[in-house]
């Protein structure tokens, strides 16, 4: 592109990308009271803003409960960087690996250092969260970092480039405009590493152009994610935990159950229970400051358009009111939707839903939900609910998912010390503590020789000598 063309914000970019790149290739890595202070930094900035955050974020919305905000993001954020700041020292610290006898008395050291640059493309639908817990793995690591919020979610995007600004250098921290252009080319810069948070579809594409300069990438994506109900579950108790699961952030939640496999004789009994711990949680009036908004006109059209199909196909919808009642779309808050004896042929079941509605299928033999879950994509989270441990070990050992959370839903996503990455389609790589650390860090093995290994009888000419020393490496392999 002809840069008399380009955007001032593309400008600034390739500029402030240059700049981390240069100083992260001429500086020595952060030491650890760097690193702690750009925790410090990072943190103040949110507990300083939390209410400014709040409010953006609502707005971006169309109302988003506060508490939601609180506890899935703001709290998250804090937590992963008081971890990170406990655990960082043992982090950074090199470590001595053991040497293969052969070569002994060497020695061997694992050393951490930097990546370099890292850049974030974070998604819209929990933008404090996943924006600034990469950006904690990625300080945490010692790089700089540059990051690109979600067109969907300006006024947060506006603010967040305001107190980042006011608390960091851009050659340390950035946050990017949210115009086309650079959305176009920030996956296109050659990163250290690039985070994507997103959907599958996008997440293809970031890859491949990332892929071009090589760029290692972690992509945190999405897919669907079953919930099983064991013959052996409590199904008041499994509804009530899906129910809140499910329509935590209007369902706007990667890892958010995104169907029901239930034994065919509980079918019904599931779905009124889950029915009516919804209208417990949320009540029948979308003006319920707990029950936040669909982020827009055009994805509350194709949740409408998802129940509409399910219902043509012969699926029964439970709800509070229709999608079009105007006390609902005038606030775009999506009533919560029960679809009942969903089937493959509905789209509801073919893409990820991203939104308040949820499909219950029966299943009649307990390999059922096995064999369903393992002829599709690989989920990003898998629910299960019962009391059966063989029944819960046999799906634990024969499918393959990001993470798991047994007779409860998204709080494996919560754990600190646990990473979270999906797999295949649902994302590759993973974040959160020391998962993150590592991430984006380079541990470079360095080995030591000893002036009394008698490593030169490997020099040619070769003659007796190295038939010896090869019979002594036989004889200790």
């Amino acid at each position: 592109m002809d840069r008399s063309l380009k955007s001032p914000g593309l400008h600034v970019l390739e500029e402030t990308f240059q700049r981390q790149i240069e100083l992260s290739r001429s500086q020595a890595a952060p030491t650890l009271q760097a690193r702690l202070d750009r925790l410090r930094r990072l943190r103040a900035a949110v507990t300083e803003n939390e209410a400014r955050f709040e409010a953006a974020i609502s707005a971006d919305f169309g109302h988003r409960s506060t508490v939601e905000t609180v506890i899935a993001e703001t709290m998250l954020v804090l937590t992963e960087i008081k971890h990170a700041a406990k655990h960082l020292k043992h982090w950074m610290t090199s470590r001595r690996i053991a040497t293969t006898v052969q070569f002994a008395p060497a020695r061997n050291r694992l050393i951490p250092q930097p990546l370099g640059v890292v850049g974030i493309i974070a998604p819209w639908n929990y933008p404090l969260q996943l924006t600034l817990a990469p950006a904690v793995a990625a300080i945490a690591a010692g790089n700089r970092a540059i990051i690109k919020p979600s067109e969907l979610v300006p006024r947060f995007a506006e603010l967040l480039a305001e107190v980042i600004e006011r608390k960091f250098d851009a050659t340390e921290l950035a946050v990017t405009d949210i115009d086309d252009d650079i959305a176009r080319a920030f996956a296109a810069l050659p990163f250290d590493h690039l985070i994507f948070t997103g959907s599958t579809r996008v997440g293809r594409l970031v890859a491949e152009i990332a892929g071009r300069n090589l760029t290692p990438v972690t992509l945190e994506l999405g897919g669907k994610s079953p919930a099983i109900i064991d013959r052996s579950a409590d199904i008041d108790e499994a509804a009530q935990r899906i129910a809140y699961g499910k329509l935590l952030n209007a369902g706007q939640t990667c890892i958010a159950p995104d169907y029901a496999l239930v034994p065919e004789a509980a079918v019904q009994p599931f779905a009124m229970r889950l029915n009516g711990h919804i209208q417990h949680m949320f009540g029948t009036d979308p003006a319920n400051p707990d029950y936040t908004s669909i982020v827009s006109d055009a994805h509350y059209a194709r949740l409408e358009a998802l129940v509409a199909d399910a219902a043509a196909k012969g699926a029964k919808i439970l709800q509070p009111a229709a999608p079009n009642d105007p006390d609902w779309k005038d606030k775009r808050k999506f009533p919560p939707t029960v679809i009942v004896d969903a089937t493959q042929e509905m789209a509801v079941m073919q893409e990820e839903i991203f939104g308040p509605l949820l499909p219950v299928l029966g299943y009649r033999d307990a390999a059922d939900p096995i064999n369903f879950i393992n002829r599709r994509d690989r989920p990003l989270a898998l629910y299960w609910f019962g009391t059966d441990n063989a029944a819960r070990d046999e799906v634990l050992a024969r499918t393959v998912s990001g993470g798991v959370t047994v007779n409860d839903c998204l709080f494996h996503f919560a754990q600190a010390n646990q990473p979270m990455g999906g797999v295949g389609a649902s994302g590759t790589g993973a974040y959160h503590g020391e998962w993150g650390f590592k991430t984006l860090t380079k541990l470079k093995p360095v080995f030591y020789r000893s002036r009394f290994n008698r490593l030169a009888d490997l020099y040619p000419p070769y003659g007796a000598k190295i038939a010896r020393l090869e019979g002594l490496m036989r004889f200790l392999s």
